[in-house]
């Protein structure tokens, strides 16, 4: 792919994950206290020229460039989670073998230095991510000594973005990526397809961004809720519209505390391998037609 088209899929992406409505997450006409959906839009724009470049700069470099092109343009850490997972994404398009994306992904992960993690060190210190704690070894306040990826492993058991980084992005091609492209072969619009894949990653992985928060039973109660959700149908029925809806008016408070704000980073970078694999013409789901739920045949 050209730096011109990885950049346009990667600002696609951020568009397409923020204007579905997902449950606990900003959406059109529902943002947080601290944070709009037009920052979302902004965000989008902004790290465009950066995740075009991803295949000419190093993997920090592009990782700490496109969260300051965020910074400009707004003050929330909209976007540090799907920047982490969308950068190697870009890097792998841009690199020329093998022919498989996924091990294409492994290959840029693989050759991580730890110049690359000084460098992502500085993004997340700009992006200044709330509830991120301290850590005994390599911690972010810090410069790293080691590889991004060596340092994503020690994080990788309590993260689901850095077990990404240790699992050749096991969640994003292993359960995201199918979800949603089984949605969207099934006829259901992107904003459709983009809720249920975000719907199914959170009923199989309690989210990390509630776990710091709130703990794991919390995180573990949320992703029990979701898969109840599912289960009631989700965007294919009447029934699992209403769940849908139910469930997202639960994890909604004043200040955002149940916001599953991983689980759509996750959801960001499965849509973004899915254009990436099939490209944005050859994908379904993008008249808008009605679609006939398997699940209620």
């Amino acid at each position: 792919m050209t730096p011109g088209e990885v950049g346009e899929t990667a600002q696609l992406a951020c568009l397409l994950e923020v204007s579905a409505p997902k449950p606990g997450n900003v959406s059109p006409g529902l943002p947080f206290h601290d944070t709009s959906y037009e920052d979302f839009i902004a965000s989008a724009v902004a790290v465009g020229p950066a995740l075009a470049a991803a295949g000419e700069a190093p993997l920090g470099s592009t990782i700490r460039a496109a969260i300051a092109a965020t910074r400009r343009l707004t003050r929330a850490n909209t976007n540090l989670g799907i920047i982490l997972l969308l950068a190697p994404l870009c890097r792998a398009a841009r690199t020329q073998h093998p022919s498989d994306l996924r091990a294409r992904v492994h290959l840029v992960l693989a050759q991580t230095t730890v110049s690359d993690a000084i460098s992502a060190y500085e993004a997340i210190r700009l992006a200044a991510p709330s509830g991120l704690g301290d850590s005994p070894k390599q911690d972010v306040a810090e410069e790293p000594t080691i590889s991004l990826r060596d340092a994503m492993a020690l994080a990788s058991e309590r993260d689901n973005i850095a077990r990404e980084y240790v699992t050749d992005f096991a969640i994003t091609f292993e359960r995201g990526v199918p979800s949603l492209w089984a949605a969207l072969s099934d006829g259901l619009t992107w904003s459709d397809a983009v809720v249920e894949a975000y719907l199914e990653l959170l009923a199989a992985f309690p989210d990390s961004h509630v776990t710091r928060k709130l703990g794991p039973e919390a995180a573990a109660e949320i992703t029990r809720r979701a898969g109840e959700v599912v289960g009631a149908g989700g965007v294919r029925t009447p029934k699992g519209r209403a769940a849908v809806a139910a469930f997202d008016a639960e994890l909604r408070d004043s200040r955002n505390s149940r916001n599953p704000g991983t689980t759509a980073d996750l959801t960001a970078a499965a849509i973004c391998a899915v254009i990436l694999m099939h490209g944005w013409t050859s994908t379904p789901g993008r008249s808008g037609a009605e679609h006939v739920s398997r699940r209620s045949q």
